[in-house]
């Protein structure tokens, strides 16, 4: 990644070597990440804190653990006005090491659950937290819930007032465009291989 902001990452190289634990923690204000071989970046209204731990369990599986909070800066989805969303999330998931890993990915490990194999010891944790922090993300949010939206014809703001347009377009044409957008992050949702890691339950040491 050629960021001018340094990734957050996690410095494993002892750990595999003797064991024990490694930990990370630092501000970002903003996340740069990859989703579908594309460049994504989350913003946030204020420095976002991540504090993770990785403690060494059997052979090359590891558990890592955190926290981070934050507050997202989303859009509006109607009118595409920045909204603050509050996020403090626990983070959990088992990993394995294996050299042979060019990037960091998930498979189902034989209890079923869902592990996160990497392959450098420097591991870069910008995916991880950002699939972490949209799992916990509402799909759409409004800066208002009576907000008018955009209109479809020039793009006008009608919070702002009604444009030349107005009138031809109705109000219930916003709501079924929200929902369909609504529908599609729902689908979306759901072929995020991420939301295995909502169901992971690892105890407490």
């Amino acid at each position: 990644m050629s960021f001018h902001e340094q990734a957050p990452r996690i410095h494993l190289g002892t750990l595999l070597r003797f064991g024990g634990d490694a930990s990370a923690d630092g501000e970002l204000q903003t996340l740069h990440y990859e989703q579908g071989g594309q460049p994504e970046t989350l913003h946030f209204a204020e420095p976002a804190h991540y504090d993770i731990q990785v403690h060494a369990l059997q052979g090359n599986e590891f558990w890592l653990q955190g926290h981070m909070d934050t507050v997202l800066e989303m859009e509006c989805a109607r009118c595409l006005r920045p909204v603050q969303v509050p996020l403090d999330i626990s983070l959990g998931t088992l990993m394995r090491y294996d050299p042979s890993a060019d990037q960091p990915y998930l498979e189902e490990a034989d209890t079923g659950e869902e592990l996160l194999v990497f392959g450098d010891p420097d591991l870069d944790l910008s995916n991880y937290l950002a699939e972490s922090l949209l799992l916990e993300a509402p799909l759409s949010v409004l800066h208002d819930p009576h907000c008018l939206g955009l209109c479809q014809v020039c793009g006008h703001d009608l919070n702002e007032g009604p444009c030349e347009h107005s009138a031809s377009v109705p109000v219930e044409t916003l709501d079924e465009r929200n929902l369909q957008a609504e529908h599609e992050g729902k689908q979306h949702a759901r072929q995020n291989p991420f939301l295995a890691l909502q169901s992971l339950n690892f105890p407490d040491e």
